[in-house]
């Protein structure tokens, strides 16, 4: 698993020193209940040494390397095989719609192709990996406000983009819904709002108290779900979980939580926590759907002033 480790100081400011704890203690559990080989990307001395200082007593591995920023999920390649041979896939990325344009980013792909001993296949499209979810048997849920905004590939149609997921990563079914969660600058990421637990089975928020600012999306995007099949030709079934409910920052902006960006480890399921009595509940429906795994709830405030959480920031790369 690789995981990025927040090393800039003028973007992450005072919530540096809360975001380099709260992923390291990610690092900890994926390396520990996880059962992962974990690779820690970080950049520069300073992050170095802090990354040595909180997992020390770990066996994390320490990665240097260039990035924009942690969000390995959208920068990094996806590993496929390729003829029976593993690969890492590419795309374009232009800091989401052109919002975040960070030195560095455009390299990740190519530098974990290279310390994993794969070829990288480019592609010469712009996607983000927190903007596509498959269940690995050649179904790909996505949202059109994400991968058809102009702010990507300008002027791709739907059969556009199911062409090009067809011809990089094998998909075979593409499953749309309209959009992801309010106040997402990643324009509607999937990753966010619908989850493959199992093959035919999806899991998608559940809105928490009155003033939730998106349960009305999860209310659609659940109502969307239920209608669609996969790939198999098999109908979904679609449990709901609860969100966060409403978070918001210093401002009184509200902020992209969710539930949904959990990471799925060998031995462990990981999922964000924001402070809310919501987290218990999503940690207990997401252990009766894992029962092989140890669900474990961690703390993602910090890391969620950037603008993502846990399967943001990570990228798995299989044996």
């Amino acid at each position: 698993m690789w995981l990025g480790f927040p090393s800039h100081a003028e973007l992450w400011r005072e919530d540096l020193g809360p975001a380099q704890a709260e992923v390291s203690a990610l690092a900890r559990a994926l390396a520990g209940p996880g059962a992962e080989r974990v690779r820690l990307l970080v950049r520069g001395d300073d992050a170095q040494a802090a990354a040595e200082r909180l997992l020390s007593d770990t066996t994390v591995e320490i990665v240097r390397g260039e990035f924009g920023d942690i969000w390995l999920r959208d920068t990094g390649p996806i590993f496929v095989h390729d003829k029976g041979s593993p690969a890492a896939v590419s795309f374009r990325f232009n800091g989401w719609g052109g919002k975040y344009d960070l030195e560095g980013d455009d390299a990740v792909a190519g530098q974990i192709a290279s310390a994993a001993g794969v070829p990288l296949i480019a592609n010469d499209f712009i996607l983000e990996g927190g903007a596509i979810e498959h269940d690995g048997l050649g179904t790909v849920l996505t949202t059109r406000q994400c991968l058809l905004n102009d702010n990507r590939n300008k002027g791709w149609t739907e059969a556009d983009a199911e062409r090009a997921l067809g011809l990089s990563l094998g998909a075979r079914t593409v499953l749309w819904l309209d959009r992801g969660l309010r106040c997402d600058h990643t324009d509607g990421h999937i990753d966010n709002v619908a989850r493959f637990v199992a093959p035919g089975v999806v899991v998608c928020p559940l809105g928490f108290g009155m003033d939730d600012p998106n349960t009305d999306n999860y209310a659609a995007a659940a109502k969307a779900l239920s209608g669609m099949t996969d790939a198999r030709g098999s109908a979904l079934q679609v449990v709901r979980i609860p969100s966060p409910g409403r978070l918001i920052d210093a401002d009184g902006e509200v902020l992209p939580a969710s539930h949904m960006n959990f990471i799925i480890a060998n031995g462990a399921v990981i999922v964000p926590q924001y402070g809310t009595a919501a987290g218990d509940f999503a940690v207990e429906a997401l252990q009766s759907l894992f029962p092989e795994r140890q669900v474990i709830g961690l703390p993602s405030t910090a890391i969620l002033t950037g603008g993502g959480s846990f399967h943001c920031i990570t990228q798995q790369e299989p044996v």
